[in-house]
């Protein structure tokens, strides 16, 4: 049950990210739940693979790489998603940001 919660956040937090930013479109509720699960996934099994091995980069760079990574790998969800798409790496980065906020942010009303 947890489980289906957390996916409703994140799928919540996907549609509101992509309705601020201009740059990013939703086809509808299936594509966000899907682009929800897939940026999941990514998160959970790729993201810490790259980490690792780009340390090095990013600790010369002070942590400003994993902006770059986090923008990377909604670029590929979006490429994995059919009816969820980025304009480009800019928007990615924002929208990369702007879900990390709204995520927290529903976190703590759903902790609320």
């Amino acid at each position: 049950m947890r489980f289906i919660i957390n996916w409703f956040i994140a799928t919540l937090a996907v549609i509101i990210t992509a309705y601020l930013l201009p740059g990013i479109m939703i086809d509808g509720i299936f594509a966000a739940l899907v682009a929800a699960l897939v940026l999941g996934l990514i998160n959970a099994i790729l993201r810490p693979v790259i980490l690792v091995l780009t340390l090095p980069f990013n600790i010369l760079t002070l942590g400003l790489l994993t902006f770059v990574i986090n923008a990377l790998l909604v670029m590929l969800a979006a490429l994995i998603v059919p009816g969820f798409g980025v304009a480009n790496f800019w928007w990615a980065l924002l929208f990369s940001i702007i879900l990390t906020i709204v995520t927290w942010a529903l976190g703590q009303i759903k902790q609320g």
